[in-house]
């Protein structure tokens, strides 16, 4: 049976979902920080200049009448050939994983007592992803050991400083910085926007590898497994286990990603047991012990009780 990715629409594409979605419950998690620079919410819909090769294009992306997702086009670069709507249609299923059957997760979580409340409460939720390499280790460097607040504002100086933007409604729409751009900056010049020193040796390093294509995520999506993957990301200076299983987790798309010591996964479980401390590590091992291989969703369902 052939699979339908996208059908065209006089004003965008139609992009059709699978039973276990919720566009609400998406937009819920899109919208946790009011500090996002990526992308915009209005009215129930979400607004994002999305990049394809050389062309931007400005999207408004929200629920239609079957239920699935009406994708408008705006303002943009060059015309709407097909070749460019399906990059766009692509981008936004990898981005809200909507070809993921997530039925043998919610049957699994049907039956394990730290998740069966929390899958059935957000039900539809996917997890939202980051799909350039690039953008998914700068936010996962960027995070590393400071409150989550902060690491949105450090993004946001970061990609104002050094993306480029699209305007719409009298307003700009940023694109995340080119790796080619930051791998010509000085350690200093990152230290200016409040990085420490070392992220900011961190994310040159980063963006040097992948200009220079010593690193991509075709490689890693081809490296043979999950933990030659993560091997490969833990190889390069800045990029620890929890940095590397959060990309797996949210750009290479591994839905055994397991990103163990997050302090927020930790907190989730403590809100969820009702619990006066965290979970010990031994102790979320022993949790966590029938969730392969749905480590990714569990944590991002369970992150999801906390805001």
């Amino acid at each position: 049976m052939n699979i339908i990715h996208w059908t065209d629409l006089p004003d965008g594409i139609a992009v059709p979902v699978p039973v276990e979605f919720s566009f609400e419950e998406n937009l819920k998690y899109l919208a946790r920080s009011t500090n996002e620079c990526m992308l915009e919410i209005r009215d129930g819909k979400v607004y994002k200049a999305i990049q394809a090769g050389e062309e931007v294009v400005m999207v408004e992306i929200g629920p239609d009448e079957s239920g699935g997702l009406h994708v408008r086009f705006l303002e943009k670069s060059g015309g709407i050939s097909n070749q460019l709507r399906e990059h766009i249609a692509f981008y936004i299923r990898d981005w809200f994983d909507l070809d993921r059957d997530l039925a043998p997760f919610y049957e699994m979580a049907q039956a394990d007592a730290l998740l069966s409340q929390t899958a059935r409460s957000f039900y539809g939720l996917r997890i939202m992803g980051i799909p350039d390499l690039f953008e998914a280790v700068c936010w996962g460097i960027i995070g590393q050991q400071i409150n989550l607040a902060f690491a949105y504002t450090l993004k946001r100086r970061f990609v104002e400083a050094y993306g480029s933007s699209v305007w719409h409604g009298g307003q700009p729409y940023q694109i995340f910085p080119a790796p080619h751009r930051i791998a010509a900056l000085t350690a200093e010049e990152l230290q200016s926007l409040s990085f420490t020193a070392r992220k900011s040796e961190y994310l040159i390093e980063v963006a040097s590898r992948i200009a220079s294509g010593q690193l991509s995520k075709e490689q890693l999506l081809h490296a043979g497994s999950i933990k030659k993957a993560e091997q490969m990301l833990t190889s390069i200076r800045g990029i620890g286990p929890w940095t590397a299983n959060y990309v797996l987790m949210r750009c290479l798309r591994f839905p055994s990603a397991f990103p163990i010591d997050d302090v927020g996964l930790h907190n989730a479980v403590k809100a969820v047991l009702g619990s006066d401390r965290k979970p010990t590590r031994q102790e979320l091992l022993q949790l966590s012990a029938n969730w392969s291989p749905w480590e990714a969703y569990a944590t991002f369902y369970l992150w999801r009780v906390l805001y």
